[in-house]
């Protein structure tokens, strides 16, 4: 990964007559990261990405990708693959043909069976795409954003669809695409996905960015937990805790070494055991749970 800004937003503004989608908006997505682009629902998160991949104009403020306005096909529509929700393919041609028309119109060269391969569709080549399953025709769409190992890839809800053994392979094809200098954004609900693979995160609200960085700083800005059960009747407890719902204590803390600690000392001195215990880190999901509470 280096500093240089394949994706470079400076104050975008999309509305859509009265109402302002996006709210000056500005952001980097740098050469070789993969940048997870993620928002509640009504963020402005698909207007920005349709934005950024040359679909639709901006209202006011500057979008480049590579420095060139994306709105100019033949400079920058050839260096990037996109993987939309839902691709249209024509039912009537093979997977096979698929690939190949769609692959051919980007500009860029590939073998066809290659492609086929890395997803794991050959034995589906002469399959007409009618007859696909809905996770086939989802290996279907990534196979054609990844045609000819673009610069630029992005990835809508890619796993949507996918079993887990498929869901790996993705994962590992979009691997080896940084290692060969691909720069990947996402869009995903599963925000697992984002937490494991995303180098930095923007999380949108209400049209513009309600935080941005790698998840360890995201997760920062919340407590971290421990959970446990007791058995009954227990000692006052060291530390400042809540009981939930299913009985279990929930302590939060921005000191999780120290009061994890404190509480293991105190069930070894008390002779107790902490059921179901668990320590960590809050989550990407806690973060974005408590988006509409601030």
């Amino acid at each position: 990964m280096t500093s240089t800004a394949v994706i470079d937003v400076e104050h975008l503004h999309l509305s859509y007559g009265d109402f302002h989608a996006v709210r000056d908006l500005s952001f980097q997505v740098r050469q070789g990261e993969l940048y997870a682009l993620l928002g509640t629902n009504g963020a402005g998160k698909t207007s920005t990405l349709e934005t950024v991949e040359g679909h639709r104009a901006a209202t006011s403020g500057t979008v480049r990708v590579f420095g060139q306005s994306p709105r100019d096909r033949r400079a920058v529509r050839s260096r990037m693959g996109i993987m939309l929700q839902e691709s249209g393919f024509s039912p009537d041609l093979t997977v096979k043909e698929s690939v190949g028309l769609i692959g051919g119109l980007t500009g860029r060269t590939d073998r066809v069976d290659r492609v086929l391969h890395i997803v794991d569709l050959t034995r589906k080549a002469g399959t007409r795409v009618s007859q696909l399953s809905g996770g086939e025709k989802r290996r279907l769409d990534f196979a054609t954003a990844v045609y000819g190992t673009p610069e630029l890839v992005f990835l809508d809800e890619p796993t949507t669809g996918l079993d887990i053994q498929s869901r790996d392979d993705l994962w590992a094809t979009v691997g080896r695409l940084r290692e060969a200098g691909s720069t990947i954004v996402l869009t995903t609900h599963y925000l697992e996905e984002a937490q494991q693979h995303a180098d930095r995160i923007g999380l949108m609200h209400q049209g513009t960015f309600h935080r941005e960085g790698t998840v360890a700083e995201l997760t920062r800005t919340l407590p971290a937990v421990i959970r446990f059960g007791l058995p009954t009747p227990a000692p006052a407890l060291p530390v400042q805790a809540t009981r939930e719902a299913d009985g279990r204590f929930l302590v939060e803390t921005f000191s999780l070494q120290k009061d994890l600690h404190v509480v293991l000392r105190w069930a070894r001195d008390n002779g107790l055991e902490l059921r179901d215990l668990e320590a960590g880190p809050t989550r990407l999901d806690d973060v974005f749970r408590a988006i509409g509470t601030e």
